[in-house]
C-alpha cells in the first residue's frame, strides 16, 4: 500500500486552518460522487454504512442479551447501541468545543469496530493466540479494519499487479481522531508495560501517514473528546443496564462493606493505584446526593422514567464538567486537532470511575459471568486452533484469499486473527461448533 496525493473537499464549517487540505486528504485519491458534502460528512457516512459497524449489534457490551439472570429488561445494550450513544455524546461535546461534529461522530462510531466476539474477554484470548505475530488489541484492530479489512476502496498494487484494499479510505483527520493510543505495541509513552496500543507492525505505513505532522505520542483533540465520550457513555449506561437487569441495588451503595468492594474494583483499573478511597467515597456521595439519583428501582414505568432522567443528568454533568474546564484553560475559540488538550476535572473522573466500578462489582464479577467468560475463552482458543489446522477451510472468502496470498506463517496467522475478530458472538460459537463438533 502506498499513499497518494488525495483529492480534498473544502470544509466551510471548520475554523480557518484547523481542517486544511492535509487533514482532509485520503490515503488513495478519489473524486466526490456528489458535490456539496464535506470530507468529514463522507467519513461519517462510510462508517455508518459499514458492515463492521452493523456486526457490533451481535457483540455483547456488559449484560448478555436474553440471559436468564435479567430481572426486568430483555434488551440491554450491545456494542452497536453503545457506539451510537457514544457518537451522540461525542458529537455534541465536540461541537460545543469547536470541533467538526461529523469528524468526532465518525471517530466515536468507529472506536469499537475492532472489538472481537465476547468483548474484552475475547480480546485477551486473541492476544494469547496472536502473541507470536504481534498480539491483539481492539484499538489496533479498529485501525486495521478502517484502513485494510472493511471492503470499500481498492487500489492497484505494483507488487502483485492486482488490487489491494485501502478499507474505508477515510481522511487523515478521521483516522487520527479514531486513534486512542497512537503508538505501537510496547511503546506506551508513560507505561512501557501497558497492553494498550493502537497499531500493529503491519499497519505502520498507513499509521505514519495518518499521523503526519502530529506531535509524537500526543493524542489529537478530537480523539480525546471521543475517549471521554466513550467513558461517559459506557460508565453511565452500564450502570443503567445493571439496574435494569436487577444486578445493582442502589440501596446497597450506602453500605461501607459494599463500598469497600467497589473501591477494590476501581483502584488500579479505573483510577491510579495510589488513589485515596476517601476520594471515591466522596465522589459516590456527591452523586447519591443529587435529587435525580435513583435510590431505588422496581421496573415500573415511573422508575424507568426516573432512571432515564438520571442517565441524562449524569451524561450532562460529565460533559459540562469537561467543557467548562477546557474552556477555562483555552478560551472561547474553536479547539481542534493539536491546538488544545481536553481538560476533565479530577472530581468528574472519579465520579465516572465509581459508576464503572459499580457495574464491574455487581455485573462483571458475578459468578455466572466468570463461568461464561471461561467458556468464551475456551471457544475462541479452540476455534483459533481449529482454523489454524484446517485453513483455509472455515475462512470466509475474503479471508481465504488473504490467507492464500500471505507470504509466511506469521502473516497467515494474522489473517486467522482478523477472521475471528470479525465474528459476532453467535457466529463465533456456531463456527466453533461446526469445526470442532462441540457446542
Amino acid at each position: 500500500m502506498a499513499g497518494t496525493t488525495g483529492i480534498t473537499t473544502p470544509h466551510p464549517s471548520g475554523p480557518a486552518g484547523a481542517y486544511d487540505d492535509t487533514a482532509t486528504e485520503r490515503w488513495a485519491a478519489e473524486p466526490d460522487k456528489r458535490p456539496g458534502r464535506t470530507a468529514f460528512q463522507r467519513d461519517r457516512a462510510r462508517v455508518l454504512h459499514s458492515s463492521a459497524l452493523r456486526r457490533l449489534a451481535g457483540k455483547t457490551q456488559v449484560v448478555t442479551p436474553g440471559s436468564r439472570s435479567q430481572q426486568w429488561d430483555a434488551s440491554p445494550r450491545t456494542r452497536l447501541t453503545h457506539s451510537l450513544e457514544c457518537a451522540q455524546v461525542g458529537r455534541e461535546l465536540g461541537a460545543a468545543l469547536g470541533c467538526d461534529p461529523d469528524l468526532v461522530e465518525a471517530a466515536c462510531l468507529s472506536h469499537d469496530m475492532g472489538h472481537p466476539p465476547f468483548g474484552h474477554n475475547g480480546e485477551q484470548a486473541l492476544n494469547d493466540f496472536a502473541r507470536d505475530c504481534g498480539g491483539f488489541e481492539g484499538n489496533a484492530q479498529s485501525l486495521r479494519l478502517l484502513t485494510r479489512i472493511e471492503p470499500k476502496r481498492f487500489v492497484g498494487s505494483e507488487e502483485t499487479g492486482g488490487l489491494v484494499s485501502v478499507g474505508l479510505n477515510l481522511t487523515r483527520a478521521a483516522l487520527d481522531a479514531a486513534t486512542k493510543y497512537p503508538w505501537p505495541r510496547g511503546a506506551h509513552p508513560v507505561e512501557p508495560g501497558s497492553l494498550k496500543f493502537g497499531v500493529y507492525e503491519d499497519d505502520l505505513p498507513v499509521f505514519g501517514w495518518a499521523r503526519q505532522g502530529a506531535p509524537a505520542d500526543r493524542i489529537c483533540f478530537e480523539a480525546q473528546v471521543m475517549d471521554w465520550s466513550d467513558d461517559v457513555a459506557y460508565s453511565v449506561h452500564d450502570f443503567e443496564d445493571g439496574l435494569h437487569a436487577g444486578h445493582v441495588d442502589p440501596a446497597a451503595l450506602s453500605s461501607e462493606s459494599e463500598r469497600r468492594g467497589i473501591w477494590s474494583a476501581a483502584i488500579g483499573r479505573y483510577v491510579p493505584r495510589d488513589t485515596d478511597p476517601q476520594e471515591l467515597s466522596a465522589a459516590l456521595d456527591r452523586l447519591m446526593g443529587q435529587e435525580w439519583w435513583p435510590h431505588g428501582y422496581d421496573g415500573s414505568a415511573v422508575a424507568q422514567g426516573r432512571l432515564k432522567d438520571a442517565t441524562s443528568q449524569l451524561i450532562g454533568r460529565f460533559c459540562l464538567a469537561a467543557e467548562t474546564a477546557t474552556r477555562q484553560a483555552y478560551g472561547t475559540g474553536p479547539l481542534t486537532r493539536y491546538a488544545a488538550e481536553l481538560v476533565v476535572p479530577r472530581a468528574a473522573r472519579h465520579e465516572c470511575a465509581v459508576l464503572k466500578a459499580v457495574a464491574d462489582r455487581y455485573v462483571m464479577q458475578r459468578a455466572e459471568q466468570e463461568a461464561l467468560r471461561a467458556d468464551q475463552r475456551i471457544v475462541l482458543a479452540e476455534l483459533a486452533e481449529a482454523l489454524t489446522a484446517r485453513a483455509p477451510e472455515g475462512l470466509d472468502p475474503q479471508f481465504r484469499a488473504l490467507f492464500d496470498a500471505a507470504p509466511d506463517d506469521r502473516a497467515r496467522k494474522r489473517v486467522i486473527v482478523d477472521q475471528i475478530a470479525s465474528l459476532t458472538d453467535a457466529v463465533a460459537r456456531s463456527l466453533h461448533a461446526g469445526l470442532t463438533g462441540r457446542p
